[in-house]
């Protein structure tokens, strides 16, 4: 992310064309394209206007991977792989609720900070904050978007309903900061202990729309903690970061993001025998139609692809002179649910995309994954040698193909 100085006073733009409106307040929350989607065999991202409603996916009886805490500190019974893994030498930790089985997750992460003068990304990797979060031992799902163990019941009004309970919750999330470290540290340190408070406790009517009102709320809450803490400071702090989190429930990932970073889907497509890379985000930069028009009803405009000719982005944590120029903290909430053929989700900050698009990378990490020559270090499972090693050469092959910001690249592992 670019720095910035002096903040220009903003100037009252023409209000948009009727039957064109600003986006106001939270976005629609949109679903990821099905498991069977067709679309996805070219290996291209895809868009996300008029969607179908997510797959189910059946998990069948696949084994999870490992659930630790970041820094390998989480506990569970362990159990042999399955044949197919057994040759790496990994271990996996099984969860199961009912006759399903939910995926595990892991994640790994390397950063360079490039031609920059200080590293101002941050990440958080929390492979199983399951007992933190305390979720409720019943929920309900509404009907047509089904979660692992799920049994119907009725709601008396002539729909169904699904109780269920969460058995794993996890969080990966990569925050992108400029004009300083402060806003993306604050975040990666403040954001997810939010979240664990006001994750939902009880029973309540609806999953996804209470896990989504979590968010909302997680993420208005940490932008007023930060701008309260910058704008107390003499002189005030002019620090903003991008964010893109991803929260896994179960085999359920809610994608909450910020800015111009990415979190990507590796799924493989039956169809054409291809890795399909699928775009979880939304970036928001000031040239987009709904953002320049928000920007613009705010009093401020975009110069030059920038807000007042200066902020690179539209949307973020912390910023708080353009906050009156229509910058938010409101992210785009998508949901999509886990099938057998994901392999793993990549997020990474724009120092990446910038000399790489999202095949290339999921392609890069591919070949990574599929290299014998990487050795495992002595205790360590192979899988995991070559998930750090994807990491590591990817960010290492950014900065020498000449991207000059930070790079920070996190690989979550799928587990089957």
């Amino acid at each position: 992310m670019d720095l910035f100085g002096d903040l220009p006073e903003p100037e009252r733009a023409p209000r948009p064309s009727a039957g064109k409106e600003a986006q106001e307040g939270p976005v629609l929350f949109e679903d990821l394209p099905p498991a069977s989607s067709t679309d996805s065999g070219s290996g291209g991202p895809l868009l996300f206007d008029d969607l179908p409603p997510a797959a189910s996916g059946n998990s069948g009886s696949l084994a999870t991977s490992d659930s630790q805490v970041v820094k390998n500190e989480g506990k569970g019974a362990k159990r042999k792989a399955p044949e197919e893994e057994k040759n790496g030498g990994e271990e996996l930790v099984e969860k199961k609720v009912s006759s399903s089985v939910i995926f595990g997750l892991k994640g790994y992460v390397a950063e360079r900070k490039g031609e920059r003068e200080e590293m101002q990304d941050a990440h958080v990797i929390l492979n199983d904050i399951t007992q933190e979060c305390s979720p409720p031992s019943s929920l309900m799902s509404e009907e047509g978007f089904e979660f692992p163990g799920a049994g119907a019941v009725g709601a008396g009004n002539g729909t169904w309903l699904f109780c269920t309970s969460i058995t794993r919750v996890s969080y990966f999330a990569v925050f992108d900061g400029h004009g300083g470290i402060r806003a993306s540290k604050f975040a990666a340190q403040n954001l997810h202990q939010n979240l664990i408070r006001k994750f939902p406790k009880g029973d309540v009517i609806s999953v996804e729309k209470t896990v989504k009102r979590c968010l909302l709320d997680t993420f208005k809450h940490t932008d007023e903690e930060f701008l309260k803490q910058a704008s107390s400071q003499k002189p005030a702090w002019k620090d903003g970061s991008t964010a893109t989190c991803v929260l896994a429930v179960d085999n359920i990932l809610y994608i909450a993001n910020l800015g111009d970073s990415r979190a990507i889907l590796c799924r493989y497509n039956e169809e054409s025998q291809k890795h399909a890379a699928l775009s979880l985000s939304k970036e928001h930069n000031p040239t987009q139609y709904e953002e320049r028009m928000r920007i613009q009803k705010a009093g401020g405009n975009v110069r030059d692809g920038r807000v007042l000719g200066v902020l690179e982005v539209s949307r973020s944590i912390g910023d708080g002179q353009y906050k009156r120029c229509g910058v938010t903290s409101v992210p785009d909430i998508r949901r999509c649910q886990l099938t057998p053929n994901d392999r793993f989700i990549l997020l990474a900050c724009d120092g990446l995309f910038k000399v790489f698009t999202p095949e290339e990378a999921v392609n890069f990490i591919l070949s990574c994954l599929e290299d014998d020559k990487i050795q495992a270090r002595e205790g360590k499972p192979a899988a995991d040698a070559r998930y750090e090693a994807a990491c590591n050469r990817l960010a290492n092959k950014a900065v020498q193909r000449g991207s000059a910001d930070n790079v920070t690249v996190m690989v979550v592992r799928i587990g089957h």
